[in-house]
């Protein structure tokens, strides 16, 4: 299956705090073993108490659009061919409070949005510095 931004579109960089929701294949959220805490992006402290005491769960991978914003001009070249799409705000289900962002496919772009349910899908590449392949997660309509 081709990738939904094309071949030559950047790649995440892997580090500390990015590997594991850009290699799972599921949606990965952390959450605080303290407090009971979730938060995305992922960080060495507890957004809510400040433990170090954190660990990534697996979500069901779905969720709901809380903001969509369709955009009509490319900001980089390999999007020429793309626009216009729609890049939406989710809530994770099981992971109150926390929302990621990301493409929302298979419909039409202008149809999408805010309350829509969505379900996590990714598309697979291969690492271009070696090592596991990347996981890239997107969304469609569930």
């Amino acid at each position: 299956m081709p990738r939904l931004l094309g071949d030559d579109f950047l790649l995440p960089t892997l580090g500390p705090h990015t590997k594991t929701y850009f290699t799972a294949g599921s949606i990965q959220i952390q959450f605080c073993k303290d407090c009971g805490h979730a938060q995305h992006p992922p960080d060495d402290l507890c957004y809510a108490c400040r433990s170090r005491n954190l660990e990534y769960r697996t979500m069901p991978g779905t969720g709901r659009v809380e903001s969509v914003c369709l955009v009509h001009h490319p900001v980089h070249p390999a999007l020429k061919t793309k626009v216009p799409y729609p890049i939406a705000v989710i809530s994770v289900d099981g992971a109150p409070g926390c929302h990621v962002l990301g493409n929302v496919t298979g419909c039409a772009p202008e149809s999408v949005v805010i309350g829509d349910r969505v379900r996590a899908y990714f598309d697979e590449v291969p690492n271009p510095h070696g090592g596991e392949p990347l996981k890239i997660p997107n969304w469609a309509r569930a």
